[in-house]
């Protein structure tokens, strides 16, 4: 089992915790919110908001105005409009969005979203030729277009007009379109960068309507921006969060037959309410599928249709499609697999793999299972006729936008984001491009291998805070997602009661237990053997709670993300001193275990004045065994390392070298004034 480096955030201190909770947030919510970095209630109640409101001026956005004068010229006069989207489902919801709200406007408008592999992405000169014959003068552009400057200025030289509206990232030259929508140039002040293709989509939507009436279109199309949204992955913060909250309250109620076909299909319960794990896990798979399988059209027509039978059969071509697409990844998957585990050198620093009859469509996934699998950027490219086409995927932060930016010179053409990209380059430049890959990212890890982090929100005091209504209370934090991820609670030296794997041994489900609570735990794609964990031992655990209804009762339940063997209670107690010493923050539960009690002081005392021969003993390790020994057989380190600290602090013992001398000063000295004390106290005190 592959185990990943866990980062504690950093508490905050207990007074942000109590006005969060003061302002009406649970104690779990105020421990997650305040670590990270949410610490007055003015913040939390910007960062909770998501009305139609919280959504920005579409007018801020770079171009906007020339983009809607544009736009309006051709309502006007009734010209032929055409919207051009992307293949993935945050360019086929733009597509449907902004279709529909140009035919509101009574516009002339047809929708184009290019082949996957005859035509690759974006804008290409074949596919502009062909709208200009059918009449078209104006081409918008959703979720592309950004990196089109010699298409844009072949679709000038046949007289028809460039709108683009795109989320990707700039390159140093701009296409020389009517206007060029995107929150990410560097001359745009829009507030938020972070919209999915989708949103700059709603934003020209917005724009073209009164100001009184953008929430209305907001209303109209906000299910549409909550899936393209999440199905990009996009960072469900400020604007998108509004999108998405809002959104998917709108998908539970949606008028679009085929989408409710498709919730059915998914597998959604009539009563339940979708959530951003409805659309990444149930709705966008099979959106996708659409467009990797060459018939992306067939998803935009789903969302476009009005008729009920038709909303169902396309529902059902869209399963059939995620079937096939799920067929062919596995073959081309374990290909891959096997190469690499036959030659491992070739899985280090990253991942580059070409060959010839693979799908263009699925490669993409495959190269998100192997970064995942073997902790590396991961780079697949589909040969053919001496042409490569490639999609890569991100590990442990590796900017890929960056890199191919250095890799400009080798390649026909590039675009994407920092976590996922695509390229085309010719065949005989792969290995240079391998090479230049591999050196980039060794320069980022210095050559030593990239690790995952799970970033670890709050440590659990006590399990008594894990009741159902604490847990339950967590929804006010939804949706989750890039930027606002599932919260990830720690638990220590939680004891084994029993462990068993489920789902034909590819899960494992165990009850833990710990101040004398008992929790269920469940570990998906996980066993027992690949854990090395028995009953009787004790872990660290890294999990999510939720809640578990089964037949009508409600437990909590903790589905762990991360195990460990948990560290010694001596080894855990050196730790947290050595993080007291440093500074950091302690929880309540930490501190407890390290603040002493006078009979602490008292207990020690007697013993240096009885082992120290002449005022002097010997200050090697054997001391802080002897010393910690408890007349009840127990050791506590912890406390006896913060007293000997203490006592240092305050003159009562001085240390020189080896030698640890007994300084018996003349007055009588506080030892809850040392600055150590204080702080422990500080951590100690009433939440």
């Amino acid at each position: 089992m592959k185990y990943q480096r866990w980062e504690l955030r950093r508490p905050a201190a207990p007074p942000a915790r109590r006005a969060l909770e003061g302002a009406g947030l649970s104690p779990l919510c105020a421990a997650i919110l305040s670590a990270r970095g949410v610490e007055d209630p003015e913040q939390a109640a910007r960062f909770l908001s998501s009305g139609p409101e919280r959504l920005h001026d579409p007018f801020l956005l770079k171009d906007m105005d020339k983009a809607v004068e544009r736009v309006r010229r051709a309502l006007d006069a009734r010209e032929l409009i055409c919207v051009y989207g992307d293949y993935d489902v945050d360019g086929i919801t733009s597509t449907c969005l902004l279709t529909e709200a140009l035919a509101c406007q009574g516009g002339e408008v047809i929708s184009y979203i290019p082949d996957r592999t005859e035509e690759g992405y974006g804008l290409n000169p074949r596919a502009i030729a062909r709208l200009s014959e059918q009449g078209v003068r104006l081409i918008v552009t959703v979720d592309c277009g950004i990196t089109a400057a010699n298409e844009v200025q072949f679709a000038r030289s046949l007289g028809v007009d460039v709108v683009v509206t795109d989320h990707h990232h700039c390159k140093n030259k701009l296409p020389d379109a009517v206007a060029v929508v995107d929150p990410r140039r560097e001359d745009c002040a829009y507030p938020f960068p972070e919209l999915a293709g989708v949103g700059v989509a709603l934003k020209m939507a917005q724009a073209l309507v009164p100001p009184q009436d953008r929430e209305g279109i907001f209303l109209r199309f906000g299910e549409l921006a909550a899936i393209g949204t999440v199905a990009d992955v996009m960072k469900l913060t400020d604007e998108n969060r509004t999108l998405v909250r809002v959104g998917l309250e709108l998908l539970g109620k949606t008028r679009r037959p085929g989408l409710r076909a498709l919730l059915r299909e998914a597998g959604l319960e009539p009563d339940a309410a979708p959530t951003a794990v409805t659309i990444g896990y149930g709705l966008a798979p099979r959106i996708n599928a659409a467009g990797r399988m060459e018939q992306a059209m067939v998803a935009l027509e789903l969302l476009l249709t009005r008729d009920e039978e038709r909303g169902e059969a396309l529902a059902h071509t869209l399963c059939r499609l995620n079937r096939e697409r799920q067929a062919i990844e596995l073959e081309i998957y374990e290909q891959c697999a096997a190469l690499l585990e036959s030659q491992p050198q070739l899985a280090s620093p990253a991942i580059v793999l070409a060959g010839e009859g693979w799908h263009q469509g699925v490669v993409g996934i495959v190269a998100s299972r192997l970064a995942e699998k073997y902790s590396c950027p991961a780079f697949m490219i589909c040969l053919e006729n001496g042409q490569g086409k490639g999609s890569c995927r991100s590990f442990g932060g590796f900017n890929l936008f960056a890199a191919l930016e250095r890799c400009s010179g080798l390649l026909e053409g590039y675009g994407g984001h920092e976590m996922a990209a695509g390229f085309t380059i010719l065949e005989e430049n792969i290995p240079a491009f391998r090479d230049t890959v591999c050196r980039l990212v060794t320069l980022r890890t210095g050559g030593a291998p990239m690790e995952s982090a799970i970033d670890v929100d709050a440590e659990v005091e006590h399990c008594a805070q894990l009741t159902a209504a604490q847990v339950e209370s967590l929804s006010d934090l939804e949706p989750f997602g890039a930027g606002n991820p599932k919260p990830v609670l720690l638990l220590r030296g939680a004891l084994v009661l029993s462990c068993c794997d489920v789902g034909g041994g590819r899960h494992l489900k165990m009850k833990l237990r710990r101040d004398g609570v008992v929790l269920d735990a469940i570990f998906f794609s996980a066993n027992a053997a690949a854990c090395g964990v028995s009953t009787g031992e004790r872990l660290d655990v890294l999990f999510t709670p939720q809640i578990n209804e089964f037949r009508g009762n409600r437990t909590v339940q903790l589905q762990l993300c991360d195990l460990r063997a948990a560290p010694t209670r001596a080894q855990l107690e050196q730790e947290l001193f050595q993080r007291l010493k440093e500074g950091e923050l302690l929880s309540r539960w930490e501190a407890g275990l390290l603040l002493p009690s006078r009979q602490d002081f008292a207990r020690l005392w007697r013993f240096l004045e009885h082992n120290c021969v002449g005022g002097w003993m010997d200050a090697g390790p054997s001391l802080l065994r002897q010393a910690a020994r408890q007349p009840d057989g127990r050791c506590a380190y912890g406390r006896t390392l913060v007293c000997l600290h203490v006592m240092g602090d305050r003159g009562l013992i001085r240390l020189e070298r080896d030698q640890l001398h007994l300084c018996r000063p003349e007055n009588k000295v506080d030892l809850e004034q040392a600055a150590m004390m204080r702080q422990l106290r500080l951590f100690l005190q009433e939440e």
